[in-house]
């Protein structure tokens, strides 16, 4: 992990508009600046970037965040990896954690290949142009029809002829003999080493960040008996199943496309991209996995899969489906006729045709699956019925509440299509949900087997609990005394006393009801009483997503909590002036005045059903709460609650 410093040391020398402005064109517009926001279509900008509070927030499409944030979204880093891109951009240094023995030999061997897959890329594309590189290969790719500009983009190379010219240049460079072989560049023959992709031409394989984690290293040609592809082993860095190649070059315009198109090879990739269709990768030939699929939604909810028409390649196609489903992805299908795959299609057609032919033939993932099913059980009853139960566990996949209409227009249109009776096929998909739960409760504690209950259980308008939450008033003027707590709660008060404290004071006896509400207040309460200086700027770079979140979401937009609060603020001459002390007591005021009515409204609720002593008790508690109501009023000047 990296350490505290060295965040800290990142996060005082960020510059949000140096930042973001690497990606967004943005103009100074008062203290802000103004572009047009990278996340939402828009022609009017609306993408504000505050340099003074570190952050941003689009008023069209309400993405906020701050610098880390932004790459994260943006770039669909993770937090290590933009604090990583950020300490690159600074010159800071990164200092790890303590790490375990274990944890230390993984992250050096991680590293070390790194450095020889970044050596061996420079390597096989210096060979490339080499004369043996041209002769062989270069030749071979320009055939193909490659430009120079693609073979660039793609970081193409060739590992030449001879039994070991990568090994021995690697072993001059003073590589580890131990994770060079690890990095399948080389193999260990009569106890020497030798290259493992001689004669071939290398595909490099990038992870999302433009980092080299492996090879594939294809035959020129046709392949007689050695296997046409070589792919690197499995390793800390290659893990097959969490690798989609071409990702790095394709992921921006899959996320301005709002699609992904998946592809099987290498040069299908490559063609596409050079015929101008970049938001293209390729699955290396395999099954679809549970980790690929996430990689695809990191950037949009929609698959198009484009597979050749032959049966290899619609039965290619349909493998994964279940797992797209369970991660809501939308599915489509593109065959490709004529015995032709997506690269010698491209070439054939053009860009302009082929994207109209994607367009007009895109099937319906689960019908499609359901027509095929069909199709080879004929008029065989057993074999109709398995089709029955097998496309009723597909849909039982379908499991999110957003997607409830989704599966409801699935089960009509598969019912008509098996010539069942639509409420039967729904009875039998539920049957499916309900022994997945079932599944999931013997492996789960009981509480969590419980909320998978209640979540599977949920209508199809199902409202967000926190922004259910963040929409009353309550929460609004729960919000508004962390807004407080967190732009002056180091400044002094009048008295000298820091308004963090006079706010602690203030609330001993209160609550947040918002949950997330009160984790931050108690969160900055800890700091502050360990010496530490919280603020708004340390919270906005805190690792938690969902404290950043209301971090930037409270120090970003204003929070009205009366119509009367400007009137108030003049009343008490206080206009153009430093009013932190008196924005503080307003906003403590207003929040215990809030409690105050709830506990007045609780209260005579009981004492309507009370009697006897209780009764009496509960009046001398409604007389206590009037008082201190008055107190605060009196203090305000006026009586704001209504």
């Amino acid at each position: 992990m990296i350490s505290p410093q060295t965040i800290q040391q990142i996060t005082s020398r960020i510059d949000i508009i140096d930042i973001i402005g690497e990606f967004v064109k943005l103009k100074k517009r008062g203290a802000n600046y103004l572009g047009v926001c990278p996340f939402h279509n828009e022609k009017t900008p609306s993408f504000t970037v505050s340099p003074s509070k570190e952050i941003y927030k689009c008023f069209g499409c309400g993405k906020s965040g701050n610098s880390i944030s932004f790459l994260m979204e943006h770039e669909k880093y993770s937090y290590v990896e933009a604090l990583r891109w950020l300490a690159n951009r600074y010159n800071v240094e990164i200092e790890e954690t303590e790490r375990s023995p274990e944890q230390l030999v993984i992250a050096q061997t991680t590293d070390s290949l790194y450095a020889i897959n970044h050596f061996a890329q420079r390597f096989f594309t210096e060979q490339l142009h080499s004369e043996e590189g041209k002769a062989n290969a270069l030749s071979y790719l320009q055939e193909r029809g490659f430009t120079a500009a693609t073979i660039e983009k793609f970081q193409l190379g060739y590992n030449p002829q001879a039994r070991n010219t990568f090994a021995q240049t690697a072993i001059l460079q003073q590589f580890n003999q131990e994770v060079l072989l690890k990095s399948g560049l080389v193999v260990n023959r009569n106890d020497e080493l030798a290259d493992n992709y001689r004669g071939r031409i290398i595909f490099p394989v990038h992870n999302n960040t433009g980092k080299v984690i492996g090879f594939g290293a294809r035959v020129i040609g046709k392949a007689d008996k050695a296997p046409k592809y070589i792919n690197t082993p499995e390793n800390e860095l290659y893990i097959k199943s969490r690798i989609l190649y071409g990702l790095y070059q394709a992921r921006m315009q899959m996320d301005k496309a709002d699609e992904c198109l998946l592809v099987e090879g290498y040069t299908d990739v490559i063609s596409l991209h050079q015929a101008g269709i970049e938001n293209v990768v390729a699955s290396g030939g395999t099954s679809l996995t549970t980790d690929q699929i996430r990689l695809v939604k990191k950037y949009t909810n929609n698959l198009t899969i484009i597979y050749d028409g032959d049966s290899a390649g619609v039965k290619a196609a349909l493998r994964g489906l279940d797992m797209a489903l369970e991660e809501g992805l939308n599915v489509r299908l593109v065959l490709i006729p004529d015995n032709e795959d997506p690269d010698s299609y491209v070439n054939k057609v053009g860009m302009k045709a082929f994207n109209e032919f994607v367009a007009t033939n895109k099937k319906d993932f689960i019908l499609f699956q359901l027509e095929v099913m069909l199709r080879e059980a004929g008029t065989d009853v057993t074999r109709k019925s398995q089709v029955v139960n097998q496309i009723a566990e597909t849909l039982s996949k379908i499991s999110k509440a957003e997607d409830f209409t989704r599966q409801q227009d699935y089960i009509k249109q598969c019912a008509s299509l098996l010539r069942i009776d639509e409420t039967g096929l729904t009875n039998l998909v539920n049957k499916y949900k309900r022994d997945k739960i079932s599944r999931e409760e013997k492996k789960l504690p009981f509480d969590e087997a419980e909320t998978i209950r209640q979540n599977s259980q949920q209508p199809e308008d199902v409202l967000d609990q926190d922004v259910a939450a963040l929409l009353n008033k309550d929460a609004a003027i729960e919000r508004n005394v962390l807004r407080v707590l967190l732009e002056y709660g180091l400044r002094t008060n009048d008295a000298g006393k820091p308004m963090a404290e006079y706010v602690f004071e203030e609330l001993e006896q209160f609550h947040f009801d918002v949950p997330e509400f009160e984790q931050l207040y108690q969160q900055y309460k800890t700091q502050y009483e360990a010496g530490l200086e919280p603020s708004a700027k340390t919270w906005l770079y805190h690792p938690d997503e969902q404290i950043r979140q209301i971090v930037v979401n409270i120090t970003m937009t204003p929070h009205e909590l009366s119509q009367k609060w400007d009137e108030v603020m003049e009343g008490m001459n206080i206009v153009n002036r430093d009013v932190s002390a008196q924005d503080v007591q307003l906003s403590i005021h207003y929040f215990k005045l809030r409690k105050l009515k709830k506990m007045l409204e609780e209260n005579q609720r009981d004492m309507e059903t009370a009697t006897g002593d209780a009764l009496m008790s509960l009046i001398m508690i409604h007389k206590q709460l009037k008082e201190f109501e008055q107190q605060i009023t009196s203090q305000l000047g006026t009586v704001i609650l209504k």
